[in-house]
This record gives structure tokens, sequence and C-alpha cells, in this order.
């Protein structure tokens, strides 16, 4: 056999793993690409859900307290930006029903707030007409709780804040830890490295606990439902699970969406570094509808107190900027 005839042979031969392995290719590249942007589309609907946490909030019911991490939460804003946002990173803006097959896939939303989180998941509940109700909503706000073996009990927050039981003097203390330290009995204040660690893995254990019962639940639903896909507890690193506990955050994460020949599972944490801003004051100067920044210390009557300057300004108030 000619070596030509020999080339030919082999390319016949080679032809269909070339063809197989190039379709294998692009179907991973296509795979690829897709979860790019999902995982974009996600990370921007967090983002916008941690933007809006404070927003049209009355930081002013928290402003007897020093820490800047303690900001009145907006849960309901954060809810609705975070699935505007999603939506439109998975391009089903204006489909309502693809929206609602979307929204299957994300079994429970959390809300790190200062001394507590919330958790939005599907609820179960019986209606006026004795029907039974399923529909997501926000569950009750979840210390992070802790008890010593003495029967000691703290409420740790997102710093050094607590509110600490006694149980030898049967008596109550809050504050920094630092402050009150001296007037318990309680070991953990005495300590402030081993304090920090205890408080960090409250923190996090309280929400992987309740997203675990959480997801159990939701499991229990959606096979009701036909849906065979099972949801687990994400695998969130360690530097996120930090996050969580230094912030105020979001955290969501997404399973199960069928891309090819595999699942789609991610998860995503936003809304690191929210600072406590000023609060905008609409208030009269004489005649004059004036805003300035609480920070700037005017004491001219308050009218209405906005979230932003651009908010003041809409409502017809002219700057007023801080002396010096």
């Amino acid at each position: 056999m000619k070596w030509i005839e020999w080339a030919i042979v082999g390319a016949l031969i080679f032809l269909p793993f070339a063809t197989v392995n190039r379709y294998e290719t692009d179907t991973l590249r296509r795979t690829m690409l897709t979860e790019l942007q999902y995982d974009a589309a996600l990370d921007a609907a967090v983002d916008d859900a941690a933007s809006m946490l404070v927003v049209n909030a009355s930081q002013q019911q928290e402003a007897q307290y020093g820490s800047a991490k303690r900001v009145a939460l907006n849960k309901e804003e954060a809810i609705a930006a975070f699935y505007r946002t999603l939506d439109a990173g998975f391009g089903v803006i204006d489909d309502p029903v693809t929206q609602g097959v979307l929204h299957r896939y994300i079994p429970a939303i959390v809300i790190v707030g200062y001394d507590g989180f919330y958790v939005y998941s599907e609820q179960e509940w019986t209606g006026t007409d004795g029907k039974t109700v399923m529909k997501s909503a926000w569950g009750t706000k979840k210390p992070y709780a802790y008890a010593d073996s003495a029967g000691n009990s703290l409420s740790f927050t997102l710093d050094q804040q607590v509110l600490a039981y006694d149980e030898a003097n049967r008596s109550w203390h809050e504050g920094l830890r630092q402050d009150i330290w001296q007037q318990t009995t309680i070991p953990l204040l005495q300590d402030a490295a081993l304090f920090e660690q205890v408080r960090r893995s409250t923190i996090v254990r309280a929400i992987q606990d309740e997203l675990a019962y959480q997801i159990i639940r939701y499991n229990e639903t959606v096979s009701r439902s036909g849906q065979s896909y099972t949801f687990t507890l994400p695998l969130i690193s360690d530097e996120d699970w930090n996050n969580t506990v230094d912030d105020v955050s979001v955290l969501a994460f997404v399973q199960g969406i069928p891309m090819g020949a595999k699942v789609y599972n991610s998860y995503a944490l936003g809304g690191s570094r929210i600072v406590k801003r000023p609060t905008i004051i609409g208030a009269k100067k004489g005649s004059m509808k004036v805003y300035y920044r609480s920070s700037c210390g005017y004491t001219y009557p308050a009218e209405e107190t906005f979230a932003s300057e651009q908010a003041a300004a809409r409502k017809g108030y002219m700057p007023l900027y801080c002396p010096g």
C-alpha cells in the first residue's frame, strides 16, 4: 500500500475522534461562557441587593448605637433588587413564567445583620380559606446566640458589642466586651482572643445550621412538585465565611440549573464594607427648603429624612453645605 493510501486510511480513522473532540471542546467552551454569564448575574444581584439594604430604611432608629455596622435594614428593597437584577442578568426580565422557573433554583437567601440574620425561603401556611399557601417570605430574625456549660449565655454582634447573662450573679450586662468583662464572672468575656474566636464561629455555625434546615425543608417541598434535584448546603470558602462575620451582607446561592451535560451550582456574597452613612435631613431655613448631612450639626427643624442627596434634591430641597 502506497504511503498516500496509508495517509487516507489514517485520516479516516482519526476524523471521527477529531470531530468528537472538537464537539466536546465547543460544548465545554459554551458551558464555560454560560457559567461565567451566570456567575456575573448572581454576583451583580447580591451586590445590588446589598446596596439597597440601607436605602429608605430609617437609620435614625439606630443612631443611639456607636457601631457603623448597626444599620437599619430594608429587606424588601434588597430582595426586590436581587430578583430584578438576577432576572435581567439571565435575560428573563420580561418573561414571568421563566422567572418563576429560575427562582425555583434558589432555595434560600440570607441577610446577615448586625445582631442577627434573616432567611428568605419558601414558607408554607394555611390561609384564611383553609387552603395551604406556599410562598417565599422572610423568616423571623435569628440571633447569634451562645451558651456555655455553666449556664451563661451571650448574644453576639458583628463587632464587640454583646448582651450577656451571668448565671452566677443572675444579672444581665450589655455593652462592648472590653467595657463589661470586669462586671461579670463569665470566662469567655475575660479572654479577648477566645471571645473573638467563639464570636465568629458562633455566627457562622448559626447561619450554616439554619441554611441546612431550610434546604432540607425545601427538598421536601420541591419533591412534591416533581423536581428531582437534591439541594445541598453550598461549599463556601473560609474567606467568604469570614466576610459574613465582618460586615452586613447578603448571601445567595443557586443550585441545579441545567447547563448542557452538567448543572450550575454557585453562591455569591455581597455587601462587604456596608457602613452607616450620614442621614440626609430635609429642613426649612426660613421659607427655603434645604438639605444637609446629619453630621453637619445644623439645628434647623427637620421636615423629612433621605438616604441620599439626590433623593432630597428630587423633592425640591437645596443643598446646605457643612461649615468649614
